[in-house]
């Protein structure tokens, strides 16, 4: 059995979004779980962050898949895998782009909560990061639970349907693929049509907390330098020579 070393190094080793991101799902669902917390302080309410202030149901909504149970398991790994999947790959070496992402898919869910009347976004956000997924890697064949074999871009209408066996409403579902949809035309196809350009563009400020600073290059003295101090050397005499009489 690992000890605790190595879960520690496990843990550490998944990369910053997807260990901020699950880690919070993990510790908000505890949370309720022990009733430190109750769902009504999580919901997405309009009403209540604009005129009560309560901002954190900006963020908190994206976080609660409701009690320990199968949907709070099956979130859990569909988060885990495909977050971890783009952060390690698509967006290797740009975690502020993916924060972006992020922010984006965060912001367009709650302008459609808010004509929706919808409450929580977790199970719609964790579609759209399968989205944008699947869009970005067509050929991979995937396997649901034994039963069937299919290709990537198929896999957000396989959980839609699972989700419609399960008598859940699929309107969050619907909302995830049209989120992820609108991203991934955005940001990998319209700039690569004919007159097509970058509409998406990560703020400065996220690349600066989340981007690692170039390397500087090393200071060298002037003599160390190719061409820097010739010491000992004769110094050329600039003086014009006397003319011989």
């Amino acid at each position: 059995m690992a000890g605790v070393p190595e879960l520690v190094s496990e843990y550490t080793a998944i990369p910053l979004v997807t260990r901020m991101y699950t880690t919070s799902c993990v510790g908000i669902t505890l949370a309720v779980q022990l009733e430190i917390i109750s769902p009504f302080q999580l919901y997405f309410n309009p009403d209540l962050v604009i005129y009560k202030w309560q901002v954190w149901r900006l963020i908190t909504n994206f976080l609660f898949f409701g009690t320990l149970g199968f949907s709070f398991l099956f979130n859990l790994i569909f988060i885990y895998r495909y977050c971890r999947m783009l952060e390690e790959n698509s967006f290797r070496g740009r975690t502020a782009d993916f924060v972006f992402m992020f922010v984006f898919g965060a912001s367009l869910m709650l302008i459609l909560g808010y004509f929706f009347n919808l409450l929580f976004f977790g199970t719609a956000f964790t579609i759209m990061l399968v989205y944008v997924w699947a869009r970005r890697n067509p050929f991979i064949r995937l396997n649901f639970f034994g039963v069937m074999n299919f290709q990537a871009p198929y896999l957000p209408w396989v959980l839609l349907a699972f989700s419609l066996l399960l008598g859940n409403s699929i309107a969050v579902d619907l909302i995830g693929i049209a989120v992820g949809h609108v991203y991934f035309f955005l940001e990998d196809v319209f700039p690569n049509q004919p007159g097509g350009f970058k509409i998406l563009k990560t703020p400065r400020i996220l690349h600066l907390l989340f981007d690692p600073l170039p390397e500087q290059e090393e200071y060298r003295a002037p003599e160390d330098r190719p061409g820097g101090y010739d010491w000992g050397a004769d110094v050329p005499n600039d003086q014009p020579a006397d003319n011989q009489q």
